[in-house]
């Protein structure tokens, strides 16, 4: 498990990059907490909140609206702590 971590992080995906994808993969599996993790995750490795808004709004049409909306709520816990 060490070494796929190790690889994805010296793959050829930028941090910020990798945690917006993590937060997706999060949010479509309805994990508040990993949705937590990877919002402030990658508003540290330099995510702006549209870039956050964005990466969530642009799954709806796969894992469907009432699971976004609670994955926005999740991450405004966040984005809203950060201002």
């Amino acid at each position: 498990m060490e070494e796929l971590g190790k690889a994805s992080r010296e793959g050829p995906i930028d941090e910020k990059t990798l945690h917006l994808i993590q937060l997706a993969a999060s949010a479509s599996i309805r994990a508040e907490g990993a949705v937590h993790s990877h919002t402030r995750r990658a508003l540290e490795a330099g995510a702006t909140n549209d870039e956050i808004y964005n990466t969530l709004i642009s799954i709806t049409s796969t894992i469907g609206f009432p699971t976004v909306a609670a994955a926005i709520s999740w991450a405004e816990d966040i984005i809203l702590d950060n201002e």
